[in-house]
């Protein structure tokens, strides 16, 4: 087998390093290799804001890859360009291994014809005059390299001086458009203003605004193509005198107010069923097939924002093609206006609709291996039912579970007792909307997505040789949105009710070494209240994009105020419900993301996320289920979940202690990766690859004399938080992101008996691998 091997790649490599005294040997006659851009001079640089963003404008038309480019670099490249010595080495190849190596390895030349100076130097002088540098030019030059077939290019890029907006009118228009325009000035929503630098794309911004203001005031045949600028630089040096006027001989309609009329849906169903029937109330009509519509006549009516007699409102249109696309029932929704007969000014609307199919289903997997033994699979299985009896809501039902296995590990004489588990299920109704009794099924008061959401759910917990402990309740949230960046998540009910089902003799000597962990896996019931505050920027398709989320969490306060209603103090303990100790804390948790676009094949990735627990009345100690904890496929990356903490508390390996989870009552943890594209079109998906940094801990807010160190303390804050680094690789389809992240751990917070910042005992002690679902955060 070996001798096989040795028989392919040695000829392999000995060809690549013949090959590689030249990268232009086999190019086509004529034909000269770019190997990327030496340099980019600029003259009278504008330093303001406009001025950076026209420079990089410029340098982005000019700026070509070359072959083996250093992260998408015009002008750094690798020293060892591997693909081109395949391609030169491979390229007389028409099939076998020789035409594979081509295939997959070789990089197809970058030839000065390809990048086409001349018309890169055009194309960045006009992007001069659009950002407002009338004078500005742009040449190049090609700089020769010590191979005859290979050059560099250098620009030259002289900005001139700069034109400012001095004066933007508005002319031509009806009387009524020409008010509408006026009084939206008055009001200064209008985007270009005296002194302001000329800029082509803030004044087609400006055109769009006036084109958005007219259609949502009736004017439905409304375009900006019917719309001109005529510019004057000659008044007024240095600046322009602007006109935006209508176009000559425009058709008539576009200048008329059209009103809406009578609005037909026509529902076809998900196997292609062709209405039959019709149902009409008032000025609305739904066309069918079966005996009845199969989505309710007012689900479907209060999801249509305007009202006939109304004037055309395409921002009224755009919200109701949203809330139809919210139910989640349909697959498209098609809208089709018609005047009612020639000449008139009424708008009839015809809506097609497709249901979509009405289940949807989907599983998520994940697993975990640890040098230290610890293996583990987990899965989540969803199943959706769409437009549950016909509310346009959603019936999901979820399954998880997990195993946890300790392999080739004696504990007291046992081998492989780590046998925990996790099951669960949960049972929710979603509502596209919000439901209260006294809103009923009224129109959504919201312009953004709102939502209520109904839910059950147990869980069963086992932790092999220690405990058993079951979990139940229940949720009501509200979810909604009054801008597209912000959203607010309300939780009026949320109960929880954590039986301890059984206890170990192993366990039972711990808890009484440790009583606080006891008190937080006892039996309590946890009745909360909760508000979630969201910010998301995604929809402004920028190049980052920052996700930040807040959470407020409050229990047992209202149970308390009951008692006290009848007698009973604030800090009496031991008060009760339905039989149980309820607990009582403050809970707060705090998460920021964000992404920077590099370019489209790299980019930057960080999270910063921390949480504070305050458990107080009642009981001091935050439930289990409560506490924080750290590590695993989306934390800290070199550790299994559960296992860092709290502070520079470790239990040693082989004590009762060895296996108790890790938690605390404050969390700090901070995440930063780099995301990359090695491959594109790999097997219908890309391959990227990531490196990542992970970072944080858990601590306890009171002192907890069974576990030193736990406690917080700024004094020894960065020796307790533990770090770790790795590499990963993610296969994305899309619709599925396959990812596999191997951690390399760095820092531990506890004493390992190894000096220096890296304590890691032995290499392999301080590895994770996992395998996961979708993008860590």
């Amino acid at each position: 087998m070996k001798n096989r091997l040795r028989r392919w790649w040695v000829p392999v490599l000995v060809a690549l390093l013949l090959s590689a005294c030249s990268t232009t040997k086999h190019l086509p006659e004529g034909e000269t290799l770019y190997t990327g851009i030496r340099r980019i001079d600029i003259a009278n640089k504008d330093k303001s804001d406009n001025g950076a963003k026209t420079i990089e404008e410029v340098e982005g038309a000019l700026s070509i890859a070359p072959n083996n480019s250093f992260f998408g670099s015009a002008s750094l490249r690798w020293p060892l360009p591997v693909g081109l010595w395949i391609y030169n080495r491979f390229e007389r190849y028409e099939k076998g291994v020789g035409r594979w190596i081509f295939n997959k390895l070789a990089a197809d030349p970058v030839y000065v014809s390809t990048v086409n100076p001349e018309t890169r130097v055009k194309v960045a002088t006009h992007l001069l005059r659009d950002y407002g540098y009338f004078n500005g030019r742009v040449t190049y030059q090609v700089d020769s390299t010590k191979n005859p077939r290979a050059v560099k290019l250098s620009y030259a890029v002289d900005m001139g001086q700069p034109y400012f907006i001095d004066t933007l009118t508005y002319e031509g228009f009806s009387p009524r458009a020409d008010s509408l325009i006026h009084d939206s000035v008055a009001f200064s929503n209008r985007l270009v203003r005296r002194g302001q630098h000329f800029d082509v794309t803030v004044l087609n911004s400006e055109k769009e605004r006036i084109i958005n203001l007219l259609r949502d005031n009736g004017y439905y045949y409304a375009r900006s193509s019917f719309l001109t600028l005529l510019a004057d630089t000659l008044m007024h040096p240095g600046h322009v005198q602007l006109k935006m006027v209508p176009l000559k001989n425009i058709p008539p309609e576009t200048l008329k107010t059209y009103y809406i009329g009578h609005t037909s849906v026509y529902l076809t169903g998900y196997n292609g069923e062709q209405p039959v029937d019709s149902v009409k109330r008032r000025n609305f009509t739904v066309y069918f097939s079966g005996k009845r519509p199969a989505i309710r006549f007012g689900v479907l009516r209060n999801r249509f924002f305007y009202k006939q007699g109304a004037v055309y409102s395409e921002r009224f249109q755009t919200y109701t093609q949203e809330a139809l696309a919210r139910l989640g029932v349909f697959k498209f929704s098609e809208f089709q206006y018609t005047p009612r007969y020639p000449g008139s000014d009424t708008l009839d609307i015809k809506v097609n609709s497709m249901f979509d199919l009405p289940y949807d289903s989907e599983l998520e997997l994940n697993v975990t291996t640890k040098s230290t033994k610890q293996t583990g699979p987990g899965a989540i299985f969803t199943l959706s039912r769409k437009n549950f009896q016909r509310m346009g809501a959603t019936l999901n039902l979820e399954v998880k579970g997990s195993y946890e296995w300790q392999t080739s590990s004696t504990v007291d004489g046992d081998k492989s007792v780590m046998n925990s588990y996790e099951l669960g299920a949960a049972l929710s109704l979603e509502f596209p909307r919000i439901v209260l009794p006294w809103i009923r099924n009224r129109i959504n008061p919201f312009r953004f997505p709102s939502r209520t959401n109904f839910k059950i759910y147990i869980d069963q917990l086992n932790r092999a040789r220690y405990f058993r402990m079951l979990s139940f309740g229940g949720t009501v949230s509200y979810s909604f949105q009054k801008s597209r960046s912000m959203k607010h998540t309300v939780t009026p009910l949320n109960l929880t009710f954590n039986h301890l089902q059984r206890r170990t003799a192993t366990f039972d000597s711990i808890a009484t070494a440790n009583p606080n962990l006891f008190r937080s896996l006892d039996d309590q019931f946890i009745p909360s209240v909760s508000y979630m505050f969201t910010y998301d920027n995604a929809w402004k398709k920028r190049r980052s994009r920052l996700w930040w989320e807040n959470t407020v969490t409050l229990a047992g306060n209202v149970t308390s105020l009951i008692y006290a209603a009848f007698g009973k103090g604030l800090g009496e303990k031991d008060k009760k419900l339905f039989g149980t100790p309820f607990a009582q804390f403050l809970k707060l948790t705090s998460e920021a993301r964000y992404l920077y676009n590099i370019d489209d094949r790299n980019q930057l990735a960080a999270r910063l996320m921390g949480g504070i627990i305050w458990s107080y009345g009642n009981k001091t100690i935050a439930p289990y289920s409560e506490q924080f904890y750290v590590g695993g496929a989306n934390s800290i990356r070199a550790f299994t979940v559960r296992s860092i903490g709290p502070g520079s508390f470790h239990p040693a390996e082989g004590t009762k202690y060895s296996y108790v989870d890790e938690t605390g009552d404050i969390k700090l943890e901070a995440n930063l990766e780099y995301r990359f594209r090695i491959m594109s079109g790999f097997l219908g998906g890309n391959l990227n690859g990531a490196v990542f940094m992970d970072m944080g801990n858990v601590w306890l807010l009171r002192e907890d004399t069974a576990r030193p160190g736990a406690k917080f303390s700024l004094n020894r804050f960065f020796d307790s938080l533990a770090l770790g680094t790795g590499i990963g690789l993610r296969y994305d389809l899309s619709f599925l992101v396959l990812r596999l992240d191997w951690g390399i751990a760095l820092h531990v917070p506890y004493e390992t008996g190894k000096s220096g910042y890296y304590n890691i005992p032995r290499f392999k002690d301080g590895t994770g691998l996992h395998f996961a679902i979708g993008y860590p955060f």
